[in-house]
C-alpha cells in the first residue's frame, strides 16, 4: 500500500518466482535474489542489471540453470 506521497507503507512485499511465477513466501529461507550485470559491445559493465528471483522449490529441483 501507497500513502498520498507515494511512499510504501507495507512492512513486507512479497516477491515472484521468476522461473514458476510462485509467491516467494517470508519463510522459503531456501530462496535467492540473482542480479546479473549487462555489457556494452565491448564487455564492459553498463551500470545496469536484471535481477531474478528464484523460490527454494524450484532450486531444489535443481531447475535453476535452466530457468536463468
Amino acid at each position: 500500500m501507497q500513502n498520498e506521497e507515494g511512499q510504501n507503507m507495507d512492512l513486507y512485499i512479497p516477491r515472484k518466482c521468476s522461473a514458476t511465477n510462485r509467491l516467494i513466501t517470508s519463510k522459503d529461507h531456501a530462496s535467492v535474489q540473482i542480479n546479473i550485470g549487462h555489457l556494452d559491445e565491448n564487455g564492459i559493465y553498463t551500470g545496469h542489471f536484471t535481477t531474478f528471483a528464484l523460490c527454494g522449490f524450484v532450486r531444489a529441483q535443481v531447475l535453476v540453470f535452466l530457468s536463468i
